[in-house]
């Protein structure tokens, strides 16, 4: 079954990776009268809609922009609970800290699989509905060895992205006894959440692991299997870059606190910083530098980073309104960033563009640009979105 999506008024294609890694610049790139054919789950042909081929159906755009599906390289599912006092505290005044999280593993190691399972399934909803066709999902609100194997294999429902998660904070009730806890995630908590998932992660940050912890840490899941991501740089200036590059990892994420030395090692490396404005709006922190970033060459990709404590939010577009707003991206770069900069993040090639071949995930906008996603912002402008070429709604 072939699918002609005719009658686009802009076609974001951007460019494929330069490697099977997914790395490389890539490019931004559009078409204008545009139009798509989708064939078995993937995009068969692009060009303009006067020299687009006969296929089985076909969808009238009526002008509106199409864009790759976004790509959600940082989110926190899989929990159960809600800290609205938390974030009103911090509107009142409050600084964010890392020790919230404690909040929600409590409630998250009471709550059972159902209502897990409904939480995650309510939450990847929501994404879609706003254009978000690939996300990755972590643990790290469980943090003892059967509430993140579950929580890994809750989140291997609904996506391939699986992040474990396991050295998020120390928990209480290991509170003196810090080595004893990595012990635990390096060794039976690794081992029984590796097979449901992808990636290791670690917050390396002030109040949570230091440098050696966590590259002990993404060490072990190497070995186990898993391709290694870090947590960093969010609330000072500390090793977190420093770490994610030694060990090569696909994105360092946050990157709101660099010095000149963790830009240069960001732009010489594989390693793509992900940004997450949406934190910065719930927590009144200064804004990343994405043009620093930009300007030394570095990979960026945005990211929503939903959870419950300091970014309660599903949406992909609000995040490119306020990178464009707030940190002064183009329209271009932000839109580019949160697709093909997260495919980049998750080492695909697959998604995160519409050249001929790529999975065909893609939305459809009530409005003629990629531009209207922060010149409308809090408007509901997705109408369409197709995943592996099956349309969602």
């Amino acid at each position: 079954m072939s699918t002609l999506i005719a009658n686009i008024g802009e076609l974001v294609t951007n460019a494929a990776p330069d490697d099977d890694l997914g790395r490389g610049p890539g490019s931004f790139a559009t078409l204008t009268g545009a139009a798509l054919v989708i064939e078995d789950g993937r995009v068969a042909w692009t060009g303009p809609a006067s020299q687009a081929p006969a296929a089985d159906e076909a969808v009238d755009c009526e002008g509106g922009a199409v864009l790759p599906g976004f790509v959600d390289s940082h989110a926190h599912l899989v929990f159960a609970g809600e800290r609205s006092a938390e974030f009103a505290a911090r509107m009142a005044g409050q600084p964010y800290q890392a020790g919230g999280i404690r909040s929600t593993v409590a409630a998250t190691r009471a709550a059972p699989d159902e209502t897990l399972r409904a939480n995650l399934a309510r939450l990847t909803r929501e994404m879609l509905a706003q254009g978000t066709t690939t996300m990755e999902c972590k643990s790290g609100y469980g943090l003892t060895v059967p509430d993140e194997a579950r929580s890994v294999a809750l989140a291997a429902e609904v996506t391939t992205e699986v992040t474990f998660l396991g050295a998020h904070v120390v928990p209480p009730e290991y509170e003196g006894d810090r080595a004893g806890y990595l012990d635990l995630v390096r060794g039976p908590m690794l081992s029984a959440c590796a097979p449901h998932a992808r990636w290791v992660d670690v917050f390396c940050e002030r109040g949570a692991f230091d440098a050696d912890e966590a590259a002990a840490v993404l060490a072990a899941g190497r070995a186990a299997g898993l391709l290694p991501r870090v947590h960093a740089n969010q609330l000072g200036p500390g090793p977190g870059v420093q770490v994610a590059v030694a060990a090569g990892a696909a994105a360092a994420d946050h990157c709101t606190y660099l010095t000149d030395a963790d830009v240069e090692l960001l732009a010489s490396s594989g390693t793509v910083a992900t940004l997450l404005p949406g934190v910065e709006f719930s927590t009144r922190q200064p804004y990343p530098d994405a043009r620093r970033l930009l300007a030394a060459g570095v990979t960026v990709a945005l990211a929503t980073d939903c959870n419950p404590g300091s970014c309660f939010t599903s949406s992909l577009p609000m995040c490119v309104a306020l990178a464009v707003r707030e940190m002064r991206m183009t329209t271009q770069e932000a839109v580019w960033a949160a697709t093909a900069g997260g495919a980049r993040a998750l080492r695909r090639t697959d998604v995160g563009h519409l050249g001929v071949g790529a999975r065909a995930d893609l939305m459809l906008l009530g409005g003629p640009s990629h531009a209207y996603l922060a010149y409308r912002p809090g408007v509901p402008l997705v109408r369409a979105v197709w995943r592996a070429g099956h349309r969602e709604f």
